[in-house]
């Protein structure tokens, strides 16, 4: 037993120092750790360069004891990290062990969850991939995930996936040199940004999955003798489009409810842009709706087709069996060899015959001709 429980505390031990190392590193380039960037901001102000969470954390808690630190918070932005990278952060900021799990492990839906005095946030970012001809394979989106925690004095953003980085972000809201911005408006005015950043992606995706789902449009009622599109690629188009509507459709409502008045943790003036985000929100999922409704319709419409040019097929087919058939009987009777026999002896009764034969097929040909079977 007691190897047993030396081995547990050498276990424990490790994960307290892999903790450790990322609640004290600086930068990827430096460390091999998760932290992609990590900042304390002053009144909407970037404060010093690229610091470790640790010394973010401290920087923080010493600004509040100044008369004028109240607008400092720290952002510390993360890529995949693994449980025991995270525990240091985790605990040292409070955050909930579901939250946490979330977080981790991803492969969330959508949501914004409360837990005490912080915001955890789910977003499901979607990348547009560029395709010279759709397939029955094709990839048209990628997804990623982008957690956020906003607390009183912190933004922490967790990101999933080899897309949608918030640098270009966090640089832009940094450009604010005179701190005006939306960056003085604390942790809350990053989780709009963020939030605005990846419904505005949302929108520039819906618009080329435009082009895709015109295109297929074109293919299902052009000319092709009646055959449509490949049906492969339909269903491919709206196992995407469904990608992309699991992405979007659950985020609506609590967009909706952060810009609603009685949210405590979400600054009065950053509540109306919000609003602004839940609108673009709708007009997305409107879109993605209308997407996968005109699919479901474009993907009855080309099995239709199929199935009108299968019966035009076994029309002609059987027309072309019943004109057959004359020959076919006549001749058979004609074969049978008996010796009395009408118009064996008849000198014109081969050319006869074969007159009759050949007028009768000519007959259905025009009949089957006149009512659209051949």
């Amino acid at each position: 037993m007691s190897m047993i429980n030396s081995l547990r505390a050498a276990v424990r031990t490790n994960r307290r120092r892999s903790a450790a190392a990322l609640f004290d590193s600086i930068h990827p380039g430096q460390s091999p750790s998760a932290v992609v960037d990590c900042a304390v901001y002053q009144h909407g102000k970037r404060h010093g360069e690229t610091c470790s969470p640790r010394e973010a954390a401290r920087l923080v808690k010493a600004s509040k004891q100044l008369p004028d630190g109240e607008g400092s918070f720290s952002w510390i932005g993360l890529h995949e990290p693994t449980e025991a990278e995270f525990e240091g952060i985790a605990q040292r900021f409070g955050l909930h062990p579901l939250a946490v799990e979330d977080a981790v492990h991803a492969h969330q839906r959508p949501k914004v969850e409360r837990y005490d005095d912080v915001l955890f946030a789910v977003f499901k970012t979607i990348r547009y991939l560029e395709h010279d001809q759709l397939t029955p394979t094709s990839e048209v989106v990628e997804t990623g995930e982008l957690m956020v925690f906003a607390g009183r004095d912190f933004v922490i953003t967790v990101r999933h996936g080899g897309h949608s980085s918030l640098n270009e972000l966090r640089h832009r809201l940094e450009a604010d040199a005179d701190g005006s911005g939306l960056l003085a408006k604390g942790p809350s005015a990053v989780l709009h940004a963020i939030a605005d950043h990846v419904v505005d992606n949302y929108l520039l995706v819906a618009d080329q999955l435009q082009t895709d789902v015109d295109e297929i449009e074109f293919e299902v009622f052009s000319n092709r003798g009646g055959r449509g599109a490949d049906v492969g690629r339909v269903y491919q188009l709206k196992r995407e489009v469904l990608e992309f509507k699991r992405a979007v459709a659950p985020l609506l409502r609590p967009m909706q409810q952060l810009s609603e008045p009685l949210q405590r943790l979400v600054d009065p003036e950053i509540q109306k842009y919000f609003r602004d985000v839940a609108d673009h929100l709708a007009r997305v999922t409107e879109q993605v709706h209308g997407f996968d409704e005109l699919l479901n319709s474009l993907l009855q419409a080309n099995l239709a087709q199929v199935s009108v040019a299968q019966n035009e097929d076994m029309r002609k087919i059987t027309a072309w069996a019943a004109i057959f058939a004359v020959p076919t009987m006549i001749t058979g009777v004609y074969g049978m060899n008996f010796e009395y026999m009408p118009e064996l002896q008849y000198k014109y009764g081969y050319p006869v015959v074969l007159g009759s034969v050949v007028l009768i097929c000519l007959g259905m040909y025009r009949g089957f001709r006149r009512n659209g079977w051949l």
